[in-house]
């Protein structure tokens, strides 16, 4: 189907004012604009019962913890922002955050990962499995129930998030209540029809994930790599259940719908929705896209099932 009514006019005003890509600015001004666009069009974030904030050392990363209610035990989302491991802080996930936290009924924690090219990978991986972690050891004083925990993240923030559960199954634990990957990064050498197909200058496109790759994954052995490029590992047989979200008009959309093909014929459960006529980020956009709160009223009812099984 043609763009989403809604897409159509933002992309056409960004034709009209002849923005420029993300992947054309430099890191300060890319980063600076990413966020920018991001608060424009996610909406009036909702108000949480308690926002708390707190540090990990050694490297040291901030880590921002959204609770919804007072009540002891909650259930746990670890949340991994997008931005192509290069853009992106805390705040490019607030919204998301907020929403989740209340929709769902569990307290989000977002850490602060460390961006490339400053940090390349896998800097950013291993920030969020020390973050998670520290989420276990910290149960008690956050509210948190220890084994009631999932991960999620939106782009690269999907990729880390599925990661993560690679990371979780080497180690013995923690035993994940599941996986919430919108529009992941899964294969960091995908030569597909969606990463050729989408190419137009004023929509996330494959030049993007050209620009992010190349700031990311200094070692050209690394795209191989299963934390890069989960579709890379070897099994994922006993990994906890997804929920993948694409969207149509999104060159990582092949890839992410392939990792769930690939989590289905490994045994594990999986759900998989394709938002026809959205774009890449449309997750963020709730906002401004009437799709944007669809998605993340799914991701919510989908948080509440894991956690109530």
């Amino acid at each position: 189907m043609p763009l989403d009514p809604q897409v159509q006019a933002m992309r056409d005003a960004k034709e009209r004012d002849n923005a420029a890509p993300l992947y054309s600015m430099s890191l300060e001004e890319a980063r600076a604009a990413d966020l920018a666009s991001i608060r424009a069009a996610g909406g009036n974030p909702e108000k949480v019962h308690e926002v708390t904030e707190h540090w990990l050392e050694d490297p040291r990363i901030p880590i921002r913890v959204y609770r919804p209610n007072a009540a002891p035990g909650l259930p746990v989302l670890m949340y991994f922002f997008g931005g192509g491991w290069v853009l992106g802080t805390i705040d490019t996930a607030d919204a998301i955050a907020r929403s989740l936290a209340n929709a769902a009924g569990c307290i989000v924690v977002v850490p602060g990962y460390r961006l490339a090219p400053e940090h390349p990978f896998p800097a950013a991986v291993e920030d969020c499995w020390r973050a998670t972690e520290w989420v276990i050891a910290n149960a008690a004083a956050l509210g948190a129930d220890p084994v009631r925990i999932a991960v999620g993240g939106d782009s690269a923030g999907g990729n880390l998030a599925a990661g993560i559960t690679l990371m979780a199954q080497e180690a013995g634990g923690p035993a994940l209540a599941g996986q919430l990957l919108v529009y992941p990064n899964t294969d960091q050498t995908a030569d597909d029809e969606s990463m050729r197909a989408n190419d137009d200058p004023y929509l996330f496109n494959h030049h993007s994930v050209a620009w992010y790759r190349r700031h990311y994954l200094l070692d050209g052995d690394d795209v191989y790599n299963p934390l890069a490029s989960p579709l890379q590992a070897e099994s994922l047989v006993g990994l906890p259940p997804a929920l993948v979200i694409t969207a149509e008009y999104d060159p990582l959309r092949d890839q992410g719908e392939r990792y769930a093909a690939r989590l289905a014929h490994d045994g594990v459960p999986v759900a998989v929705t394709r938002y026809e006529g959205m774009i890449h980020g449309f997750f963020a956009m709730a906002g401004t896209l009437e799709a944007g709160k669809v998605a993340q009223a799914q991701a919510a009812k989908q948080l509440r099932v894991w956690f109530e099984g």
